[in-house]
């Protein structure tokens, strides 16, 4: 069976690589074609439009930007549901977007014969490059057996968490805790290099103890390097935010602690950091002290 893929950025590239590694025929299409280029070089075939890569492919999956990339391709002009679907068509969206689109878009797909899943990923590029990504799915059982050797070569297998959208609110969930561990650890090394405390010393100190998380050891040492390219950027997090902040509106369920990060990020946003990687969370805090979180000694200061 050939897998199409749509949407080769800095997540979707490597993990279509992983596919064709893997030994699945594939078939590409993006926006810009330098990655389309890319892969056709590596023995993908190219398609002209999102219909075209759903005529030729049982198995479709998409990694895109946000909701209304993935309601285009699915359901806007030379879209995936204006061509004739193969018998037991299935979409596997693994972008992260709204669970209340991801819901839209498979009614549409059902009425036409289709299924889909939904099935966002935590791990960022390294994640995806490594094919260990964590991949979080809503959707049935049986589809869900049907695409798990996929998600095996992108990632952990997969865990089938509930219903189409149940993907995407335990990737709102992910995101959430991810973000808040980033700028809890970004404030708390800020006041130790403050103190004159290497912080590499204080990392070492505390990553096996409670406080320790894999947030801590993948994002501690590129603040400590200066290394802020992405990764997983700031405006992609304020993206999964703004669709967290959204969805606890709707359901009724405050998020306090959310809305404060949402705010740091504007203003990192604002300052033009939105390109680098959400480890550059510590910069804001780190102008609101007046240093650096590096290795350089630093003098205690006086409380």
């Amino acid at each position: 069976m050939k897998i199409g893929f749509i949407g080769l950025g800095i997540m979707g590239k490597p993990m279509a690589h992983n596919l064709l590694k893997a030994g699945y025929a594939l078939v590409v299409y993006n926006r810009s074609r330098g990655p389309v280029l890319e892969l056709t070089a590596a023995g993908a075939r190219e398609a002209g439009s999102p219909r075209e890569v759903a005529e030729h492919c049982g198995i479709v999956v998409t990694m895109l930007p946000d909701s209304p990339q993935v309601e285009e391709v699915a359901l806007g002009k030379n879209g995936l549901l204006e061509a004739e679907l193969p018998p037991g068509f299935i979409l596997v969206d693994m972008s992260s977007i709204a669970p209340l689109v991801a819901r839209k878009v498979e009614q549409a797909l059902s009425a036409k014969g289709g299924d889909m899943l939904d099935a966002p990923v935590s791990g960022g590029q390294p994640g995806a490059i490594a094919g260990t990504l964590a991949i979080m799915v809503g959707g049935k059982p049986e589809i869900f057996e049907k695409v798990k050797p996929l998600f095996a070569v992108l990632g952990n297998g997969g865990t089938l968490v509930g219903p189409i959208g149940a993907g995407n609110i335990t990737k709102l969930v992910n995101q959430i805790i991810v973000a808040l561990n980033i700028a809890a650890l970004s404030e708390a090394f800020v006041l130790g290099k403050k103190a004159g405390v290497n912080p590499r010393l204080i990392f070492e100190a505390i990553r096996g103890g409670l406080a320790g998380s894999q947030a801590l050891n993948a994002k501690m040492p590129l603040m400590l390097e200066r290394k802020f390219d992405p990764g997983f950027r700031i405006n992609l997090h304020i993206k999964d935010l703004n669709n967290a902040l959204s969805t606890g509106h709707d359901l009724g369920a405050p998020l306090p602690l959310t809305s404060q990060v949402m705010e740091i990020m504007q203003a990192l946003k604002v300052a033009g950091e939105a390109g680098n990687d959400h480890s550059g969370l510590v910069r804001f805090f780190e102008r609101l002290a007046a240093v650096e979180v590096t290795e350089q000694d630093g003098s205690p200061q006086k409380p």
